[in-house]
């Protein structure tokens, strides 16, 4: 487990699933997220079962709080490149209770931490939609900044939204 301030990271599996289910079926969780077709409680299940285990190009973990080992959320690291250090990073906290708390800013900062440590990466994006004022707060707080938009990227009911992309660079990771 990688431990940061108020979170410890995991490896998510099979007994994951309940939780990761709801989560993507709650419209008010999923407002700023890239959400697939719904699926079922078997099909989650199945999709942790057989996803490969976590390795350089994709890393998944389950974001636990520290005062109860609740599980609240999910951050991953994908898409990177050994030849040029870079991954793209996602996260949400499916547990509503959990937000405000600042446990998303831990779970960005114990995941960059180990991806420039562990993985030995360079660079870490993100997408983020514009009016996602407090994932924006969260992400800046950890070092992420602003380096373009993405114009009309982000449909949501019926209006077009623009997202920023942002960046943080080996040596920019704020510390609490």
């Amino acid at each position: 487990m990688l431990l940061g301030e108020q979170v410890g990271l995991r490896a998510m599996g099979p007994g994951d699933a309940d939780a990761l289910w709801r989560w993507n079926h709650d419209p008010e969780v999923m407002r700023w997220m890239n959400d697939t077709y719904p699926g079922t409680l078997d099909q989650v299940e199945r999709w942790l079962a057989e996803r490969p285990r976590n390795a350089y190009g994709d890393v998944l973990f389950g974001v636990e709080v520290l005062d109860g080992a609740a599980l609240v959320g999910l951050v991953a690291l994908r898409d990177a490149e050994p030849e040029r250090g870079i991954a793209e990073l996602d996260i949400y906290l499916g547990e509503k209770e959990y937000w405000g708390r600042g446990i998303a800013t831990d779970a960005v900062r114990t995941a960059c931490r180990y991806g420039f440590d562990a993985m030995r990466l360079h660079r870490i994006t993100l997408t983020v939609v514009t009016e996602n004022r407090a994932a924006r707060r969260a992400y800046e707080k950890v070092g992420f900044v602003e380096e373009g938009r993405l114009r009309s990227s982000f449909r949501r009911d019926g209006v077009w939204y623009d997202q920023f992309l942002m960046g943080l660079l080996e040596g920019e990771l704020r510390e609490p």
